[in-house]
């Protein structure tokens, strides 16, 4: 069961297990202490702005007519318009969405983008449906949120399960409702369509940088450094790959397949390879094969959740032998396991801020259809690794300043800037 948070729970959740939700209200409590007269403004935070949950009905290859259950989360607009990616997976709830449209709102706050939070979802498995079947349930989620997102409103973005193609849809079936062409709707797009160079790479990359930048703080050397990856997608492979190029090891890898191991180091390349052929890392030749259990316990420098949110819980933090996690999935880490690993003296870098790379270059692709004006894959590079530097480096102050941890110094920041627009913004009527 989920510790209470002393916030409100709304009706539509289980009061006694809010689900992700009611980590994020943990986290807004714990930092609520430091935000002084701005404090009265904190219940802004605790309640999304709207919530939007639609039916999507589809007719599958076969003639029958399916129904799914889809989500959008506004959680606050105060900063800009809504951004947030959009999941599909068979186990995505309202609380999951509404949490991750939440912690949108702090992460685009700690990099300093005008957005504000918001998140999407479909409860159904893809990999059980073709892919015409998938088109059309995209089309037809899409044909139901339309009036709730827009360019300077709300803007998807991909997700878990969700990738470049699904976002042409997604693009092209609000710009034929809108009767013009609205590449600035989503980000994430492929190339032809507007979308933006590095962003495929982004989210990884920018997990790398801030990984990166932890490890100088903690006097580690990337030469050498042993590092374990949990999920192997996008995120995962990316980060895998530059740390390899950085000098490091990548020695464990787990994905929704199994866990693999060799701790004179993977080789990367051949392991995408293989995922690409075989769809997970199971089965690699020329490798040791863990439990999924054992994977926690491998002794590493650097940790790197990149898979579903709660992976790191009470159960296995007290396990874990790192000097470093940085979260590339969103809320990988639960409350108490935070407290665990704390005491062990493990520093985390939080998601808010490690897998903010993907936020920071979609909100690049937006501004490029926004003027018509593309940049090269190296300015947008350049651009990233400043906006992700500076961050890391602004966080890394206020902890020392406040003796707190990177998360905690995360909240405070973004909670701090939100709320300061809250306020100046004031309420209407």
């Amino acid at each position: 069961m989920t510790q209470q948070s002393n916030s409100y729970i709304p009706s539509y959740l289980n009061a006694e297990d809010p689900g992700p939700w009611g980590i994020f209200l943990q986290q807004v409590d714990r930092v609520e202490p430091y935000l002084g007269e701005l404090g009265k403004w904190v219940g802004t935070l605790k309640h999304p702005e709207k919530i939007l949950v639609v039916d999507v009905p589809v007719r599958l290859d076969d003639g029958s007519i399916a129904h799914f259950e889809g989500y959008r989360v506004q959680h606050s607009l105060n900063c800009g318009p809504g951004k947030g990616g959009i999941r599909y997976h068979q186990d995505v709830t309202l609380s999951e969405v509404m949490a991750l449209s939440a912690w949108m709102s702090i992460k685009t706050a700690v990099v300093g983008l005008p957005y504000g939070g918001a998140k999407g979802g479909i409860r159904f498995n893809p990999r059980d449906y073709s892919k015409s079947e998938v088109e059309r349930i995209t089309r037809r989620y899409i044909n139901e949120i339309s009036d709730f997102i827009g360019v300077e409103k709300d803007i998807p973005g991909p997700d878990v399960n969700t990738n470049a193609q699904t976002m042409a849809w997604m693009m092209d079936t609000y710009s034929m409702n809108a009767g013009k062409d609205c590449p600035g709707i989503v980000t994430g797009k492929p190339i032809a369509i507007g979308g933006s160079l590095g962003r495929v790479e982004a989210t990884g990359r920018g997990v790398f940088i801030v990984g990166a930048a932890a490890a100088q703080d903690a006097g580690l050397d990337l030469c050498g450094a042993r590092i374990c990856i949990q999920g192997f997608g996008n995120v995962g492979s990316t980060a895998a790959r530059l740390f390899t190029e950085a000098g490091a090891r990548v020695i464990a890898v787990q994905d929704h397949t199994g866990s693999v191991y060799n701790p004179d180091g993977l080789q990367i390349d051949a392991l995408i390879e293989h995922v690409a052929a075989h769809g997970g890392v199971a089965g690699k030749p020329n490798v040791q094969n863990i439990s999924n259990d054992e994977f926690w316990e491998v002794q590493s420098d650097i940790l790197i959740p990149a898979a579903l949110e709660g992976q790191i819980h009470q159960g296995n933090a007290g396990r874990i032998r790192t000097r470093i996690i940085v979260e590339g999935a969103n809320g990988p880490t639960t409350p108490e396991a935070d407290d665990i690993l704390a005491n062990s003296g493990i520093i985390i870098v939080p998601d808010v801020l490690a897998n903010a790379g993907g936020v920071t270059v979609s909100y690049f692709e937006w501004v490029q259809n926004s003027a018509n004006f593309y940049w090269s894959e190296e300015e947008i590079n350049q651009r990233l690794e400043t906006i992700m530097d500076n961050a890391y480096k602004t966080l890394s102050a206020t902890a020392s300043e406040h003796r707190v941890t990177l998360r905690t110094a995360a909240f405070i920041t973004a909670c701090t800037r939100i709320l300061q627009v809250r306020e100046l913004r004031g309420l209407y009527p």
